[in-house]
């Protein structure tokens, strides 16, 4: 039964594609095989991610947009070390934490305060790992939170989403355009799409908006895939899925479900309004205990479990991303990068 509340939710829903821009429809091609870019994606294997931001100058993983714009402060940005970092572990592609939870932007966004802009070190992060990318011939990935605890704190309001929804869209064209000046993205993480029912992201819009900025950019947004009983169900972890269950997040080119393995065997074949779509699998795991830099975690797994975690994630066709969290000082911690090179030995690469 239709209830006014669901008639309001479309009727946002409708203006809101309208408005927010008039980019060509994008969808992903049918296929029970990989297309040209997830190919490209699954020959990458293997990257780093970068989780840095004002949650590490507060000991927390997830702040909710409180925390003052001064309290991020980095003594540096050593850019060229991160990049480095991660090339020299043997990684393809670095992607870098550009706007999580808490809002905060490490880039120059002219539609919030909340940003480098207007704290401690004014370094555009994005712009310099872009640069740093090309400069060292690696590929970028960005990492973008749909929820927005600052912008967006009150999720259950939904007459909030046509205003927040505009925001983000505009976010995500800003940053791309930014960023592709230096270098081209490659992938793009959305994440906490879980914090409201899937109806409510403008994913089509999204997914449009950036294929016509750059259509080698993947996109991905966390939990991707449903449940043939109820496709906003949540989670359905990697273990439980199975081939032919619904896509959550549609239009997504790869699946994710942090910071689970694939099953073996892993279902590659899923399916949105009767059409069927192949999405490989991309394991995100912490090279420690945490995303962010935390003052008491300066101890990262043993190595044989490193390469045991990299063994089992890109089997199948599919991708590992290492997480490091650069130091207040703004540069991966001299023990991340020992065993990162400890563990490029041990694998071979």
């Amino acid at each position: 039964m239709i209830n006014k509340k669901n008639i309001l939710v479309l009727m946002l829903l409708a203006i809101g594609s309208y408005t927010f821009g008039q980019s060509k429809l994008h969808v992903p091609v049918s296929s029970t095989q990989p297309s040209k870019y997830q190919l490209e994606q699954i020959k990458r294997k293997y990257g780093m991610f970068i989780h840095f931001g004002i949650n590490t100058f507060h000991n927390e993983e997830w702040t909710d947009g409180s925390k003052p714009t001064s309290s991020y402060n980095p003594t540096t940005i050593d850019a060229e070390q991160w990049v480095a970092t991660a090339k020299n572990s043997g990684m393809k592609y670095i992607i870098l934490v550009a706007k999580h939870h808490d809002g905060f932007c490490l880039w120059d966004s002219k539609y919030t305060e909340y940003d480098v802009a207007n704290s401690g070190n004014k370094t555009n992060v994005v712009e310099a790992i872009a640069k740093e990318c090309e400069k060292q011939g690696i590929r970028l990935g960005l990492y973008y939170s749909l929820w927005d605890r600052k912008e967006n704190g009150d999720v259950k309001n939904v007459k909030a989403d046509f205003a927040y929804n505009k925001y983000m869209l505009d976010q995500i064209n800003e940053l791309l355009e930014m960023a592709q000046k230096h270098t081209k993205v490659v992938e793009l993480w959305l994440d906490g799409g879980w914090e409201k029912e899937n109806y409510r992201w403008p994913i089509q819009q999204l997914y449009s908006n950036v294929k016509e900025r750059a259509p080698q950019c993947q996109v991905g947004v966390n939990w991707t895939i449903g449940s043939p009983k109820n496709v906003d169900q949540h989670p359905v972890l990697p273990i439980d899925q199975e081939e032919y269950f619904p896509i959550r997040y549609f239009p997504s080119d790869f699946r994710l479900g942090d910071p689970y393995l694939p099953k073996d065997p892993d279902p590659k074949l899923f399916v949105n309004q009767g059409q069927v779509y192949y999405m490989p699998f991309e394991t995100t795991v912490v090279l420690g205990k945490r995303w962010f830099y935390h003052t008491d975690d300066n101890t990262p797994r043993p190595v044989a479990e490193l390469a045991d975690l990299y063994h089992k994630a890109t089997a199948q066709d599919n991708i590992l991303i290492l997480n490091v969290g650069p130091n207040r000082e703004g540069r991966v911690k001299d023990t991340d990068v020992d065993v990162l090179q400890k563990l490029k030995v041990n694998l071979g690469l």
